[in-house]
């Protein structure tokens, strides 16, 4: 059953078309790896998604509800959450206040009057992601690893229908990225549907089932890793040859 439906979303900047025509169907519970070279409109996807911007045409839908109006706190209130490419914490808070902060049934209450369930909720988010060892430090001391690691936490402690990573990956190390698979493995069986932007490849076509490609602002590709991988025009206007396709693995410049 879909969840999340972009049916021809349009965007332009001062005549600069960002995003063209793009139709996007997510299902409950999917994992879709959204990647393409630096301006593709992936970010701007996202943002459009979450209310940030509001399309020129077409629509945006979430269970059948048109979300093209609605400001992003009623969007996030409805069960769509997300990660940014510059981690965004409260640096002043310690690990498990942010995440605290983040539940939609505390709010930034004073936390003693946080109710129980909502503190077990987030130990357990941070357990998940490798945190609850740093429950106390201050958000503004972890390295930037964990920061990442934290961001997931918070973007999923409010129980969302759909959760969005923009770039998740970013300075981790092989073992983080695998621990990162894993937690949205989690994700999904706790009936999250997961968008996933990144430019590291192994890691997108090893772990989406699916893969939608842009480029200049439409959807050039829709299909399985291997279907992808194989395209001739995501070859050709972003994968490459093999060798390219290993540099590209690396981590090109973010965008």
């Amino acid at each position: 059953m879909t969840l999340l439906g972009l049916t021809d979303v349009t965007l332009s900047f001062e005549g600069v078309t960002a995003l063209d025509g793009v139709s996007l169907p997510v299902e409950r519970n999917e994992l879709v790896g959204v990647i393409g070279p630096n301006g593709a409109g992936k970010s701007t996807l996202f943002n459009l998604i979450c209310g940030y911007y509001r399309p020129d045409a077409g629509t945006i839908e979430l269970d059948g509800r048109t979300l093209n109006k609605l400001p992003p706190w009623r969007i996030a209130r409805l069960g769509i959450s997300r990660t940014f490419q510059n981690p965004r914490v409260f640096k002043e808070l310690t690990v498990l206040e942010n995440v605290m902060a983040a539940d939609r049934v505390t709010g930034l209450r004073p936390w003693l009057s946080v109710p129980k369930r909502v503190r077990e909720n987030a130990w357990d988010w941070l357990a998940l992601v490798g945190l609850d060892r740093a429950a106390h430090v201050l958000a503004g001391g972890l390295p930037y690893g964990d920061v990442r690691r934290l961001e997931i936490a918070r973007a999923c402690v409010g129980r969302p229908s759909l959760l969005l990573l923009d770039e998740p990956a970013a300075g981790m190390t092989g073992q983080d990225q695998s621990d990162l698979v894993e937690v949205i493995r989690v994700a999904r069986e706790r009936d999250v549907a997961v968008l996933l932007i990144e430019h590291n490849m192994p890691l997108v076509l090893g772990s989406c089932p699916r893969v939608v490609v842009l480029n200049f602002g439409r959807r050039i590709a829709d299909g399985s890793a291997q279907e992808v991988r194989t395209d001739p025009h995501v070859i050709d206007a972003y994968l490459g040859t093999a060798d390219e396709e290993e540099v590209a693995a690396d981590g090109p410049e973010r965008g």
